[in-house]
C-alpha cells in the first residue's frame, strides 16, 4: 500500500474543502485552528497500471497551510509534516509521497533530525519526495512542447529559474546531458550554488532575473514566486515556452499573451480512471486521471515494489534515476501533461 501526503494551496481553499469533505468543524475556522488540527487519512482509493496490476492508496492530508511559512508559525509547518509522516507509517504504509511544501519544509528545515515523533520512530526509507519523477516530466514537457511549437532546441536559449533547487538542478543535468539546447541560463537566490552547479556543468550563464528572461526561448520555473515579483510579459520574447512547474500553478493566470505559452510543468495524466476524490480538490482539469508527478511516483514506486527513499537529500537526482523512473512511468501508463 502507498500513500500520498498533501496540502491546500491557502486558508481560503482549505475552508473550502473542509466544507466541500464534510469537516463542518474544519470550515470556517481561522488558520489558528488549522495550525492545531491533526492530519487526517481523507481518501482512500485504487490505480491500476497498463499491466493490469492493482495497487491501493491513501491520502493523508496534512492540514499544512503555505500561510504557516512565517516565522511565528514555522514550527507548527514543521509539526505538520513530522505528524502527517508518523501517521503513514503509523498505518503500515509501505511507501509514502511527500506531496507540495512537505518535501520543501523537510529539507529546509532537516527535519531528518526530528526522527522521534511521540511514539513513532520515523523510518525514512519509506519516504519519497517524488522530485525525481517531477524533474524527469517536467524535462520531457519541455522536449515534446518545444516540438509542437516549432522551437528548435538546438538554437534555443532555456532559462532555469530554481535552478539550485532539487528539481532545478536535475533538470538543468538533463538538459546538459540528455539534450543539444544551445544556452543554459542559470536562474536562484544563492550565488554559492549556483557557482556549484555551473562548475558541475561546465557550461551555463548565472544571471539575475530581469536579464536572464528576455534572452529566453524557454522558461522552466521551478522557484515559489516571491511576493511583489511580476513578470511582465512585454519583456519576454515571442513566441516563448513556459513550463510553470511551481506550486500552486499560476503563472497562466498572471501572464496572458496568444504567443506566451505556457505549460502546466509537473503534471501527468494517467491511461486508466482512478476512483478518488483527491484531485477534484485541486482542481485537475481531468481529476480522474492527472495528479502531481511527485504523487506519481510514489505510485511508480508501489507498483514496482521499490520501497526506497528514491527522491531523497538535496541535489541528489541523477540523469540515471530520471530514465529509470521515467521508464516505469511509461510502463505504468503515465504520459506528461501537454494539455
Amino acid at each position: 500500500m502507498f500513500a500520498l501526503i498533501g496540502h491546500l494551496t491557502s486558508l481560503k481553499h482549505a475552508q473550502a474543502v473542509a466544507h466541500a469533505l464534510g469537516y463542518s468543524e474544519y470550515a470556517n475556522q481561522s488558520l489558528d485552528f488549522w495550525c492545531s488540527a491533526p492530519p487526517q487519512i481523507v481518501d482512500n482509493f485504487h490505480v491500476t497500471s497498463l499491466t493490469r496490476q492493482t495497487i491501493e492508496g491513501k491520502y493523508i492530508e496534512s492540514c499544512f497551510l503555505p500561510e504557516m511559512l512565517t516565522n511565528r508559525r514555522i514550527k507548527a509547518a514543521i509539526r505538520k509534516i513530522l505528524n502527517a509522516m508518523a501517521l503513514a507509517q503509523k498505518s503500515d504504509i509501505n511507501i509514502t509521497a511527500l506531496g507540495g511544501f512537505s518535501s520543501i519544509v523537510f529539507e529546509e528545515f532537516n527535519l531528518k533530525n526530528n526522527k522521534q515523533v511521540r511514539n513513532v520512530e520515523l523510518e525514512f526509507k519509506r519516504f519519497t519526495t517524488g522530485n525525481t519523477h517531477t524533474a524527469y516530466i517536467v524535462c520531457r514537457q519541455l522536449e515534446q512542447a518545444s516540438a509542437q511549437l516549432g522551437i528548435d532546441l538546438s538554437r534555443a536559449t532555456v532559462a532555469v529559474c530554481g535552478a539550485t533547487g532539487d528539481i532545478g538542478s536535475a533538470v538543468c543535468r538533463w538538459l546538459d546531458r540528455k539534450t543539444n539546447v544551445a544556452e543554459l541560463l542559470l536562474i536562484a537566490r544563492n550565488q554559492k550554488r549556483l557557482q556549484t552547479l555551473r562548475e558541475e556543468l561546465g557550461r551555463g550563464r548565472i544571471l539575475g532575473l530581469e536579464e536572464a528572461l528576455p534572452q529566453a526561448d524557454i522558461i522552466v520555473w521551478v522557484a515559489s514566486m516571491p511576493k511583489g515579483v511580476e513578470i511582465d510579459p512585454e519583456i519576454l520574447k515571442k513566441p516563448v515556452l513556459v513550463i510553470d512547474g511551481g506550486y500552486p500553478k499560476n503563472l497562466g493566470t498572471k501572464i496572458k499573451h496568444p504567443d506566451i505559452h505556457i505549460f502546466k510543468g509537473g503534471i501527468v495524466e494517467h491511461s486508466l480512471d482512478i476512483n478518488w476524490k483527491i484531485m477534484e480538490i485541486v482542481n485537475m482539469d481531468i481529476p480522474s486521471r492527472q495528479m502531481f508527478a511527485c504523487f506519481a511516483e510514489g505510485i511508480l514506486l508501489e507498483f514496482e515494489g521499490w520501497h526506497t527513499n528514491f527522491s531523497w537529500g538535496r541535489n541528489q537526482i541523477t540523469v540515471s534515476k530520471m530514465e529509470q523512473i521515467g521508464q516505469a512511468s511509461i510502463k505504468h501508463g503515465f504520459r506528461p501533461l501537454l494539455g
